[in-house]
């Protein structure tokens, strides 16, 4: 199977600030994009869900309890009700008044001038419609060469892949509970299949990270033949600098301003 190269026009190693810079701000909100700009970050990992009324809206949990304090269902939620969330309040006084964004006004405001990793949040086989309307903003805003999208669903992948072919798409896992124990090894790759993979970064030196091409094998992201490799969530710099020296395509770090790479 052809896989599509990761970002080939892009600086290697592959930084991508995790919902922004959300050590810092509040976490999927234009001020988190906005200051890794402003700190030089080249790349942004967001997540989305489909509100109700259609839109693509940047937001991790399912409901906006935690962020917004609201206990509002996104799926459920139009725009005019997820227009009055304050996302910024939760972080700090600071933030008061942090909208949550659409997907469409931040490509408005960034274009391409960084790249992005884009995970679907989903956690069903239903097809509700997220995956068309991603496809059909990356279409629209011509940023095929700037886009990837990830997912702990291989399903909603493979649904996405059909839509955006020229997309590169990734499957994530960990190891934790929640997590399908079918899928904690990576497996998932096989239905998305997908062009690089997205492990907790606790997974890549362990000898039972993930299966590749020859069997059930650990990671080994520096060996011909194996996808890149983009493990999260990276905050401490030695441990970084040891994953980009195995062979990792790049982290995903809260603050990757603050590593010493």
């Amino acid at each position: 199977m052809s896989r599509l190269p990761l970002f080939p026009d892009f600086d290697r190693p592959l930084i991508f600030a995790h919902r922004g810079l959300s050590a810092v701000a509040p976490e999927n909100t234009m001020a988190a994009f906005r200051l890794a700009r402003e700190r030089g970050v080249p790349g942004l990992e967001l997540d989305i869900h489909l509100l109700a009324s259609g839109e693509p809206v940047v937001v991790h949990d399912a409901d906006a309890m935690r962020t917004c304090g609201q206990s509002l269902r996104f799926e459920n939620a139009r725009l005019a009700q997820v227009r009055e969330l304050d996302a910024g309040t939760w972080k700090g006084p600071d933030w008061s008044g942090e909208r949550v964004p659409l997907l469409a006004e931040v490509f408005e405001e960034f274009g391409a001038s960084i790249y992005y990793d884009i995970e679907i949040k989903s956690k069903t086989a239903e097809d509700r419609g997220l995956e068309l309307a991603l496809a059909g903003l990356v279409a629209d805003f011509r940023l095929h060469a700037s886009v990837a999208v990830s997912s702990f669903n291989p399903v909603a992948l493979a649904r996405f892949k059909r839509f955006a072919p020229r997309v590169p798409t990734a499957v994530i896992w960990c190891d934790e509970p929640d997590m399908p124990w079918y899928l904690r090894r990576g497996e998932g790759r096989w239905i998305a299949r997908c062009d690089y993979l997205k492990p907790d970064r606790r997974l890549v030196r362990k000898p039972v990270a993930a299966p590749r091409e020859g069997g059930l094998r650990g990671i080994r992201p520096g060996r011909t033949g194996s996808r890149p490799v983009v493990p999260w969530v990276v905050d401490d710099s030695a441990e970084a600098r040891e994953l980009l020296r195995s062979g990792c395509a790049g982290i995903v770090s809260n603050d990757p301003s603050a590593l010493d790479l």
